[in-house]
């Protein structure tokens, strides 16, 4: 059975990217506490026309703590796909949206938020955890 794909992406971009640390006090102390930091995903998509849609990914890594020096760093990665004529089911709609244009696209905004976060000051970050979007689709939706 050949499995066809339900979607194609036509393209991506950085739509948004946002670094700020207010000052070199926040930097050494951002320095020390960047390990407590936590990744964070939102998605919104709209639809454009014609099985169009844009697909809105905006991952922010912050200090979730009630700390006043903190930086931000955030990204909004955008994706336009092209939903295919046999996807009419809502569902199956939203899992591309939230779940295999994610897992597709990953990488890519990964590696652009560590870009950012390199060229920012702060070298030495890998995220351990990979996203797990089919977990955070079920979570959702179950």
């Amino acid at each position: 059975m050949i499995m066809t794909e339900k979607f194609k992406i036509l393209g991506k971009y950085i739509k948004d990217m946002s670094s700020e640390t207010p000052d070199i006090e926040t930097y050494l102390f951002v320095k020390e506490q960047i390990s407590k930091y936590q990744l964070g995903i939102e998605i919104n998509s709209k639809a454009i026309k014609d099985k169009h849609i844009e697909v809105n990914t905006a991952l922010k890594f912050e200090d979730k703590s009630n700390s006043k020096k903190k930086s931000h760093f955030e990204i909004i990665f955008s994706t336009i796909v092209r939903i295919n004529d046999e996807v009419k089911d809502k569902k199956e709609l939203e899992r591309i949206i939230l779940c295999d244009v994610q897992t597709k696209i990953y990488p890519d905004l990964e590696k652009s938020l560590l870009d950012l976060l390199h060229n920012s000051g702060y070298p030495g970050i890998k995220f351990e955890k990979k996203v797990d979007f089919e977990g955070l689709y079920k979570q959702k939706f179950n």
